[in-house]
Parts: C-alpha cells; sequence; structure tokens
C-alpha cells in the first residue's frame, strides 16, 4: 500500500464509464508520514447506466431522447453485461414491438412493427446489411428505432432499424477482460484494451473469441473478433477516428423442428432433424471506416463518415421441409447459397445549431454516396429423402446443382442522396421537426440464367419526416410525427430482378405515430407510442392469370410502452410492452386478405431489473412473456403457442476491479418455441442454462 500510495501522490485518477465509481476523494500519504502534508486524489466517474440520455441515431444531430419524435430503444453496454446478451436474436427479445427470426440459422433476421427484414441493420448509422449473425464484443450500445425512416437511412426500414454503435478510442488507459463459460460447454473471451499512445492519440482493441455447444444435438459456434480503432483529437474542436473489424462466424445451420397438427413437434427440443456435418455457415466480415469530425466555431459542426465492408459468406442446410406425417415422417429439403458483398459507403453532414429570427434551432444538410456489389450463388440439393421418427441424423451425398428458380447472378446497386432538416423551438414548450431526402437508386443485375442477361431499374425517391413536440413540463413530451420509406421491388437484399419486377413501383411505408415521453425520477424515462404502419405495393400475383399486381397491403396498429435506466442509485432497469395488431388488408402473393403477418405476436411483455444488494452483492432478474403468433402467412397450419420464461442474475465483487457474475435463463426449465422461419423450421426455447462470468476493470 506505502508504494502504491507513493506512485500515486500528487496525481489525478480518472475512473472510465466501463469500470462503476461513485465520485468523491481519496486521502493518500497522511498515514505514511503524518508530518508531510496531506494529498488529496480526487476520483471522478459514473455509475454504469441502463439507455442514453441523448442520440444521434434518430435525428443526425445531438437530441435527448425525450425530444425525438418517434420511439427508440437503447440497449447500453452495462445492460448487455447484466443480462450476458450475445445476439441481436436474444437482444430484440426484451426491445418492444420487435420479435427474432431464426434467420434459417445463418443471418441475423427479424420483425419490427410487423415487418420482417434481413437487411436493416446499420453500425455508427452506416449500412450493414450484409446476412450474418451480429456480435456485441465492440459495442456501447444498441438502438432500436421503430417505425420507416428513409429521411435518415435512406430505402428500407419499414419497420424500424437496428443500429450498433462502436466504442472509439479514448485518451485514458484502460482495460476490461471478461471470460465466460456454461453448461452447454460454451467458453467466451472478450477484451477491450484502451491506451494512450502519446500526445492526442488514442488506440483502443477489443476481441472476442467463442466457442459453443448448444442443447441442440450437433450444434456449434466458432467465432472470433477483433477491432483496432485510433482516435487523434488534437483540440477540443477537431476529432479522427480510424477503425478496422475482422470478425469470423463458423456454425451449425440448424433450422430447428418441424410441426406436427398444427403446432411445433414437441418432445424433441434437441433432435436435429438433417446431416449436421454438411449443414454449416462461413461468414467472414471486414469493416474499414474513417470518420471525421470537425467544429467550426461554436454553431457549425461537420461530420464526415466512410466505410468500406467486405463480406464473405457461404452456408449449407440440411433441414425439416414438411410437417410430422400420419406414420411419423418428415421430408427433408437442403441448397447451398454463396454471397460475396462489398459496400463503399461516404457519407457528410453540416449542422448549425444557433438562434435565428429569435427562434432556436438546429439546420442539418447533408449527402450519401454509395455503392455496393454482390455476387450470389444458389445450388439447390436433391435426393434429400426424409427421416422418421425417432430422429437418427441423416448422413448421404447429396448433389447441389443450379435450378430454374435458383439465383445466379451479380448485381450492383448505387445511391446518391441529399437531405435536409430542420429542428425549431420556438419557445421552450414547442419544437418542430422535418426533414425532407431524396434519393437516387440505380440496382443492375447481370443473370447468368436469363435469356436477356442483364435488367435494370432506376428509382428516384423522395421520403418525407414531420413531426410536433410539445413540452408542458421540462421532463414530460408528447409528440406526434409521419415517416415514410420506399423499398425497390427486388427485396430487402437486391439478389434478383426480372422482367417483370424491373417494371414495378416500390414498396411503401407510412408511419403515423403519437406518443410520450416521461422522465419519472431523474435518470428514469418512461416512454409510450401509438402508432398506425401502413405497407402498400406489395406484390399480388393473380392465381388464374399468372400476371403481378402491386395491389397487396397490410396495416400494422399498435401500442408501445417502455421504462428503463435507473430507479434509484442502486436500482436499474429495463421494461417493455407491445400490443399489435397486423394483418392483411388486401391480397399479397400466397396470402389472402384478414390474414395475421407472421411472427406477431398480439400481446409481447420483457422485464429486466438489477438490484445492488449491497457494495460486493447485486441480483438480476428478467421476464418474458408473448401470446400466440403464426409461424407464416399459412396460418392454417402452424400456430407457435404462447409462453412466459424467468431469467435471473447473481453479482459478486470478489476485489477491487474483479467481479463473479451468475447468469441464468430460463429458471424453470420451461419448453416454448420463440420463433420460426416457416411452419417446419420452428427454433425451440433453450431449457435452464446457467452462464458463470468472471470480470476484471483496471
Amino acid at each position: 500500500m506505502r508504494t502504491l500510495a507513493r506512485a500515486l501522490a500528487g496525481a489525478t485518477i480518472v475512473v472510465v464509464p466501463a469500470a462503476p465509481a461513485i465520485a468523491g476523494e481519496v486521502i493518500v500519504g497522511a498515514a505514511e508520514n503524518a508530518e508531510q502534508p496531506t494529498q488529496v486524489i480526487t476520483v471522478t466517474g459514473k455509475r454504469e447506466e441502463y439507455g442514453v440520455k441523448s442520440t444521434i441515431t434518430g435525428t443526425k444531430t445531438d437530441t435527448p431522447l425525450k425530444d425525438i419524435p418517434q420511439a427508440i430503444s437503447v440497449v447500453s453496454e452495462a445492460q448487455i453485461e447484466d443480462q450476458a446478451l450475445r445476439s441481436v436474436a436474444d437482444l430484440l427479445m426484451f426491445v418492444p414491438g420487435a420479435t427474432p427470426g431464426t434467420g434459417e440459422a445463418n443471418r441475423d433476421q427479424l420483425t419490427l412493427r410487423g415487418n420482417n427484414t434481413t437487411a436493416d441493420f446499420f453500425v455508427d448509422g452506416l449500412r450493414d446489411d450484409a446476412q450474418y449473425f451480429r456480435d456485441f464484443y465492440n459495442l456501447d450500445r444498441v438502438e432500436v428505432l421503430k417505425g420507416p425512416n428513409a429521411m435518415i437511412f435512406g430505402r428500407g426500414g419499414g419497420g424500424g432499424i437496428v443500429n450498433r454503435v462502436t466504442k472509439r478510442a479514448t485518451l485514458k488507459n484502460h482495460q476490461q477482460f471478461i471470460i465466460g463459460h456454461d453448461t452447454e460447454g460454451g467458453t467466451r473471451l472478450t477484451a477491450d484494451d484502451n491506451i494512450r499512445l502519446g500526445g492526442a492519440l488514442g488506440l483502443r482493441v477489443n476481441g472476442v473469441w467463442e466457442h459453443g455447444d448448444s442443447f441442440r444435438q450437433f450444434t456449434k459456434v466458432k467465432r472470433y473478433g477483433i477491432n483496432p480503432t485510433i482516435g487523434w483529437q488534437p483540440g477540443a474542436d477537431t476529432r479522427v477516428d480510424l477503425s478496422y473489424e475482422y470478425f469470423h462466424d463458423r456454425r451449425t445451420t440448424d433450422r430447428g423442428v418441424p410441426s406436427r397438427a398444427g403446432r411445433p413437434l414437441t418432445g424433441f427440443d434437441s433432435a436435429f432433424f438433417g446431416d449436421p456435418a454438411d449443414s454449416y455457415s462461413d461468414a467472414d466480415v471486414r469493416i474499414a471506416t474513417l470518420a471525421v469530425e470537425q467544429k467550426f466555431g461554436e454553431n457549425l459542426l461537420l461530420r464526415h463518415r466512410s466505410q468500406f465492408a467486405d463480406y464473405d459468406k457461404f452456408y449449407q442446410n440440411i433441414f425439416p421441409s414438411s410437417a410430422v406425417s400420419a406414420a411419423g415422417t418428415v421430408s427433408l429439403g437442403a441448397y447451398n447459397s454463396r454471397n460475396n458483398r462489398k459496400n463503399l459507403i461516404s457519407q457528410t453532414d453540416l449542422v448549425w445549431d444557433g438562434r435565428l429570427g429569435g427562434i432556436d434551432q438546429t439546420w442539418l444538410a447533408g449527402f450519401e454516396l454509395s455503392r455496393q456489389t454482390s455476387r450470389n450463388h444458389r445450388m439447390s440439393g436433391t435426393s434429400a429423402g426424409s427421416v422418421t421418427l425417432p430422429v437418427t441424423t441423416v448422413d448421404r451425398t447429396i448433389t447441389y446443382s443450379t435450378l430454374a428458380s435458383d439465383a445466379d447472378n451479380r448485381t450492383k446497386a448505387t445511391v446518391g442522396a441529399a437531405y435536409v432538416q430542420t429542428q425549431l423551438r420556438p419557445t421552450d414548450w414547442l419544437e418542430l421537426v422535418a426533414g425532407l431526402r431524396f434519393d437516387r437508386f440505380r440496382l443492375s443485375v447481370d443473370d447468368a440464367r436469363a435469356t436477356v442477361p442483364t435488367f435494370r431499374r432506376t428509382e428516384e425517391l423522395v421520403s418525407p419526416r414531420v413531426g410536433v413536440v410539445l413540452k408542458p413540463r421540462r421532463e414530460l413530451s408528447f409528440y406526434g410525427s409521419f415517416s415514410r420509406s420506399f423499398l425497390p421491388q427486388s427485396g430487402d437484399q437486391f439478389s434478383g430482378l426480372t422482367s417483370i419486377t424491373s417494371e414495378l413501383k416500390p414498396e411503401r411505408f407510412d408511419n403515423l405515430e403519437a406518443g410520450a415521453k416521461w422522465e419519472v425520477l431523474d435518470g428514469l424515462l418512461a416512454t409510450a407510442a401509438v402508432y398506425q404502419l401502413d405497407r402498400t405495393n406489395s406484390q399480388y400475383r393473380d392465381p388464374v392469370t399468372n400476371i403481378v399486381y402491386l395491389s397487396g397491403s397490410t396495416r400494422n396498429r399498435g401500442l408501445e410502452i417502455g421504462l428503463e435506466r435507473s430507479i434509484a442509485s442502486r436500482l436499474q432497469v429495463s421494461a417493455g410492452y407491445a400490443l399489435q395488431h397486423s394483418e392483411i388488408r388486401s391480397a399479397v402473393s400466397n396470402a389472402p386478405a384478414g390474414r395475421k403477418v407472421p411472427l406477431v405476436p398480439r400481446h409481447s411483455f420483457s422485464f429486466w431489473s438489477k438490484y445492488q444488494v449491497s457494495k460486493p452483492f447485486a441480483a438480476g432478474l428478467g421476464l418474458l412473456a408473448r401470446s400466440k403468433s403464426y409461424a407464416s402467412l399459412n396460418q392454417t397450419a402452424t400456430v407457435l403457442p404462447g409462453y412466459a420464461r424467468l431469467d435471473g442474475a447473481l453479482y459478486y465483487k470478489l476485489m477491487p476491479g474483479v467481479e463473479a457474475q451468475l447468469n441464468v435463463e430460463n429458471l424453470t426449465n420451461r419448453s416454448y418455441f420463440p420463433t420460426a422461419h416457416n411452419d417446419n423450421n420452428i427454433a425451440p426455447g433453450a431449457p435452464r442454462t446457467a452462464r458463470l462470468t468472471l470480470k476484471a476493470d483496471f
């Protein structure tokens, strides 16, 4: 202790947010030599909290959450670590209005406000739309913005978007290491090392290594990644960040269990239907990013981000393709798919904040240029055969070949976009938000199968957004908003065009929303939103003439309630409830009017809370509950029953900077089916699973 005291004498210690601390003073030196003057070391920091108070995601300007006229859920790093969340699917279970999909066991996929997507993912506000499973090892938080918002993010995003915010280098030395092991035999190690290199230069390196097993037989995952970032801040007005991430994910593509008599097959939660040795997914992700922020005086900010992303993806799977027959037989299907994609994105924003004509206001003007090239090749497997209950694994030779319906093409999508937005505050109790974006989207497809080898489509899209925020009290706001998004008729991955789809207008998403946001206590935010989201220009193919019409439409109405952050200094909370009604209003392909949108439970509830019982000891409790939903548009086939799941956690500080954590998912060992890809690719929920974690902060 004396050696440590000498080393610290006269210094100032700053504890970064990653290590919880309470501001105060530490007296050093008096015990060593009473004749020496007492020296004071000031320790400053902040308690780790759930959520955030402001973000640039909703408006591209730094805006308090309560002043954004749209619903947004924020899951911070503290909550991710406390709940031991390991995937986008895990996280979305705790977001009101969201349902994760299985993604055919090779990608992130979700249904948000009744709209399914594989592409509406972003990282630091830039598109990250390739199909793979994302990780949280290098994140500060995850933000889920609800409803269409093409004015900010461009095409797509009909139900909303998921934005991952990564960690940046700082000028403070800090290291964090986390190692965890679970009862299924999985081990995970993450590291976060931030070093001040000298002067205004900082280096941060985040890394992850994971080798996991599953309660599902023969199902494994191996993933690793590294993300070094360099931050340079020569002055208060300038910052430059350079980042590179390499991430690899290899796993068994496990498509789940089939149905029987309109319900998920029970009693076979761990059975693998197919050949695990021939079912796998390989993804390699490389993302390089340059970010520059420059302030000019007190009012003007220039922000630029450029990103180059290279995605290599291959997956192959043998899966159940039918329900269980009366004889106990399940047919199998098979295919593989390769997608190599390169994204180049440049985005520049100019933000002015000040007072003009007696009105406080913030103006945003910006443009985006992007180019995306993809190589898509799918091959169907023949003679996959079948299995009979009880299940044994299939081990047979399957021939893969490109059929007429399989993709075999090269695509190029280019975007040129410009946008402008204003936030006017004529009084303390009123804020007006209005924005408009223009996109010129051009897609060309070179199809190796088609008689006419190249199809092209150019869209000129205008995306408006308006909102009104009323603030009768400082801690309370009411809002109303309208927003619109578009999606070209080539799917959210833009994987193909035909002579028919190249002539069709884009799908359109219109969102009307009203809500309230209330800081009930200092640091605790309660939110409520009601909305109506209409999707139009969906395809409907006449079964008699085989002609495609853009007459399909769906309507999604709902209520979302959220609660997050801190009830008290010792109590963190994240809770949400959603009431949803999503149905087809005018027939779409494969479904008549009146049917419910799949993977949209009428009621869904989530709750998580962590309470600091004493200085070294804390406990957490979580609850998930969902009513029934449908596995597909074919609602005469499979219903996913409602369920409730209870989770818990214990935390203990072994010594300063070292904490042990035990998470137990599904405490009551409930059998349930949280999601599906279709009627016969249904994901069983995990049984009771415990994970022990050790975390060290220095």
